[in-house]
């Protein structure tokens, strides 16, 4: 029997979960299709900061084989 990672918190795909999803998306929808230029720049923002998050892990593990 697997442990729950926090107890009386119930993980899994329910009905509410569902819902988040579904407003979440349906609210970068409306964001993408109202908006296009300023979603166009915040999914860039979004990438250039994952990319340096991405570049300062890679610098660190190659720091440590050093």
């Amino acid at each position: 029997m697997a442990k729950q990672q926090f107890p009386g918190l119930k993980v899994g795909s329910g009905r509410l979960s569902k819902l988040i999803l579904g407003a979440v998306v349906l609210a970068l929808l409306v964001l993408v299709v109202k908006y296009p230029g300023d979603a166009a720049s915040w999914a860039k923002g979004v990438g250039s900061t994952v990319a340096d998050g991405i570049d300062g892990i890679v610098t660190f593990f190659r720091s440590i084989g050093d």
